[in-house]
């Protein structure tokens, strides 16, 4: 019997109801009379979802997770890697935009076409193999089953290892 996608993520909603979800942001960049002003790109609140390992999964929508962050204030310091340097901007991006100092906030998500899955096809970290709609959980990983990956995330959500 071939794996139902859309019955999988129903299932999983259902078994994540309750449970805290995650901020969904963007950046935009300003209009022109903004940019004129000198206004600079920001960050809005699209939305929210479950993160479930390498998926967040919204009312309608299932979405390949990019980055996420914590929005904070990033103080004055000094940075050795450029890298460190963006990230601790996009923190206080998201803090003035709006978002709760110390909120997970999730950027450069994106959406999973489900039909093209369930028709057979791939999207992002999900596929098929045989009967089973698979998921590679990491760029390196191996497949997974996707009803065994959500049943074990979701799991963990719900009763998370102590010290977790």
């Amino acid at each position: 019997m071939r794996d139902d996608v859309s019955r999988l993520f129903d299932d999983a909603r259902g078994r994540l109801a309750g449970l805290p979800r995650e901020a969904l942001g963007e950046i935009r960049e300003p209009g022109r009379v903004r940019a004129v002003l000198g206004a600079g790109p920001r960050m809005t609140r699209v939305g929210d979802a479950w993160r479930v390992g390498a998926l967040l999964i919204g009312d309608t929508e299932v979405l390949e997770a990019d980055e996420v962050l914590r929005a904070q204030d990033p103080g004055r310091r000094g940075y050795a890697a450029e890298s460190a340097r963006r990230r601790a901007e996009l923190r206080a991006l998201a803090l003035r935009g709006g978002f709760a100092a110390g909120e997970t906030v999730n950027l450069g998500w994106r959406a999973i076409d489900l039909p093209a899955v369930a028709a057979g096809g791939s999207d992002g970290p999900l596929t098929w193999d045989g009967d089973r709609a698979m998921i590679r959980w990491a760029a390196s990983g191996a497949l997974m089953p996707l009803a065994s990956y959500l049943a074990e995330r979701i799991d963990l959500l719900r009763d998370p290892p102590g010290g977790a």
